[in-house]
């Protein structure tokens, strides 16, 4: 009921918006941020991963290219300030169905297969907010064999 009320607040005082307008509560922008967080965790963003960033929020979320260039601007933002996954996990557990979560996993997959190589702290990564999320583990693993296969087919 707090929350609740808090959230009323902040949207009658914009208090909890974004300057490019994805509220700290949008489940865009959490993902966003955990896919920023995904590319950047070896160390080596390419050219490549940022690309397959954009089209892949831009594609789901039907956004324009401004858009999701604000997006994430934001997404980077948040993420080079969280202490951990846990504020972008808990909106993501809360505003979406097992559906958009599944969905949120196979975006991460696409993350993760974005430069051609999977490396231990970017599986991690996708086990980690699988859990947190509420997708089975076995979902998590077909989701990734369907991207793996896409990959090979050169989709």
């Amino acid at each position: 009921m707090l929350q609740s009320l808090a959230d009323w607040l902040g949207r009658l005082t914009h208090a909890d918006t974004a300057e490019e307008g994805f509220s700290v509560a949008d489940p865009r922008l959490s993902v966003a941020a955990i896919l920023v967080h995904i590319i950047a965790i070896d160390g080596i963003v390419t050219d490549e991963e940022k690309t397959r960033l954009s089209e892949v929020l831009r594609s789901h979320y039907e956004l324009s290219e401004a858009e999701t260039s604000d997006l994430i601007e934001e997404a980077t933002r948040r993420d080079d300030e969280a202490v951990d996954l846990y504020s972008f996990t808990s909106i993501l557990k809360r505003e979406l169905d097992e559906e958009g979560r599944r969905q949120v996993v196979m975006m991460m997959w696409e993350m993760v297969y974005a430069d051609g190589v999977v490396s231990e702290f970017e599986d991690n990564i996708v086990w980690r907010v699988a859990e947190l999320i509420g997708v089975s583990s076995r979902d998590r693993v077909t989701l990734r064999k369907e991207i793996e296969e896409k990959q090979q087919k050169g989709q």
